[in-house]
C-alpha cells in the first residue's frame, strides 16, 4: 500500500517556438499490489503518451519520480499555475450563477404596492 499520494502536472510553453507541452507523473498501486510510476507527456490539449514503470517498493518509485522531476525542471517545465491565463474577459455574475431566482434586476426596485 502506498503511504503517500504522489501526483504532479507540469507544463512548458514557448509561444515563439510554438511549444505547449505537458508532463504528468503519479505513483499508483496496481491491482496486484505493486507500486507503479505512471508518466504521461505530450502536447497540451492531446491525450499524449503513457509509460508505466513497476517497482517492488515505494521508495524506488519515489527515487525515479524525483529524478524525472529534476530533469524536467532543468528543461524549463513549471507548474500550470505559473502561466498566465489567456482569458481577459471580466467575470459576469448572473442571478443564475449566484443561485438567486425570482429576484428583481439590480437597478429596479421589487414589484409591490406603491405608497403614494
Amino acid at each position: 500500500m502506498i503511504a503517500q499520494l504522489y501526483r504532479l502536472h507540469i507544463e512548458r510553453r514557448d509561444a515563439d517556438r510554438n511549444m505547449a507541452r505537458f508532463y504528468a507523473l503519479s505513483i499508483e498501486e496496481t491491482l496486484l499490489g505493486q507500486t507503479c510510476l505512471v508518466r504521461r507527456w505530450g502536447r497540451i490539449g492531446t491525450t499524449g503518451r503513457t509509460v508505466q514503470h513497476s517497482f517492488d517498493t515505494e521508495g524506488e518509485a519515489v527515487e525515479l519520480f524525483l529524478e524525472l522531476l529534476r530533469a524536467k525542471r532543468v528543461r524549463g517545465y513549471q507548474p500550470r499555475s505559473a502561466y498566465p491565463t489567456r482569458r481577459s474577459d471580466p467575470v459576469r455574475l448572473t442571478e443564475q450563477a449566484l443561485g438567486v431566482t425570482g429576484a428583481a434586476p439590480w437597478n429596479e426596485s421589487p414589484p409591490g404596492p406603491r405608497s403614494g
